[in-house]
């Protein structure tokens, strides 16, 4: 991954940006292009709710804009179920050198690319035939050139037709090929959550937000807080809001206020199978130690008091 990417002054003259895109469009464009998650092959994953994040968009936003992009402006492609995103003009803009160092970078990230069709959409542009062969033999071999008409009439059934980010049990493109051969595709809304999901996720980052600025964990520190915030998506936890405030709250009462502390807590509870809150707060009840009480000395006479008139006469006795 390039540490810095170039944007040509073309861009700003193209006819799409100059006549077409608001300017909201121009700087998410300007974001896809220039993000820290993009490749030297234009295709690259990236979460919604980074994006979100990033840009201090909704979610809801992030999906209208990838739609727009995807079937108006038709400069991208994004597949909701791998979470990889290809840029049409990539090849066009980028691949236009090629050398031992480039070549060896591009097969390493084509590799790691698990939607090919993406690679056949980018290599469309690609002027040096060099470059473009080396993208079409990454290709499946069911998607040739010939097949390319009949991926196009079917690109609004394949992208962005629901986001899911919010749906469970979605492994690959090809299990879904092959549950479209073997059984009609189930309605995927039976797997959405009651309600707005999509509400209840950016009210869970604002709320992780506010707690983290609110009780010194560092106002600046954002890269912390992506990485903190992936813990929404990307665990086991069936409360995962609710599971990472218990860990904040935790690390704050031991003055432990640092990232590493906190994904280690959360850690150390997926690694003991504690999902939700109320086994939390049971596993924690069963570590407390034992106190054992200690018998109290406090009103046992150590003797005999002293009377108070009792006048002590040490001659006594003695002749």
């Amino acid at each position: 991954m390039a540490k810095f990417r170039i944007v040509r002054n073309e861009f700003w003259k193209n006819p799409i940006v100059l006549e077409e895109m608001t300017p909201e469009d121009k700087l998410f464009y300007l974001y896809i292009l220039t993000n820290p998650n993009t490749t030297q092959i234009g295709i690259y994953k990236i979460t919604i709710g980074q994006i979100s994040f990033e840009l201090g968009f909704s979610k809801e936003t992030v999906n209208s804009l990838l739609e727009r992009f995807t079937h108006h402006h038709k400069v991208i492609r994004y597949n909701p179920v791998t979470r990889e995103l290809a840029i049409r003009s990539w090849g066009n803009d980028n691949l236009n050198k090629a050398g031992k160092p480039v070549m060896d970078c591009m097969i390493s990230e084509l590799k790691k690319v698990e939607d090919t069709s993406l690679i056949q959409y980018v290599s469309e542009t690609i002027e040096k035939q060099e470059i473009r062969s080396l993208y079409r033999s990454f290709c499946d071999h069911e998607i040739t050139v010939n097949d390319q008409e009949d991926i196009n009439q079917d690109e609004d059934d394949t992208y962005l037709d629901f986001d899911l980010e919010e749906v469970d049990g979605v492994v690959s493109t090809r299990q879904i090929e092959n549950q479209h051969q073997n059984a009609p595709f189930q309605d995927l809304e039976n797997h959405l959550d009651i309600g707005n999901p999509m509400q209840q996720s950016r009210n869970d980052v604002k709320e992780i937000i506010e707690f983290w600025d609110a009780n010194g964990f560092g106002f600046t520190n954002v890269s912390a807080k992506q990485q903190l915030l992936a813990w929404l998506d990307d665990s086991s936890f069936l409360q995962p809001k609710a599971m990472i405030l218990k860990a904040m709250n935790i690390a704050c009462a031991n003055n432990k206020r640092r990232l590493s502390y906190v994904v280690g807590i959360l850690k150390n509870w997926e690694n003991e199978s504690l999902l939700t809150i109320e086994e939390i707060d049971s596993y924690l009840e069963n570590q407390k130690p034992v106190v054992r009480q200690k018998q109290s000395t406090q009103g046992v006479p150590s003797g005999r008091a002293i009377p108070a008139r009792f006048e002590l006469d040490l001659t006594r006795g003695e002749e």
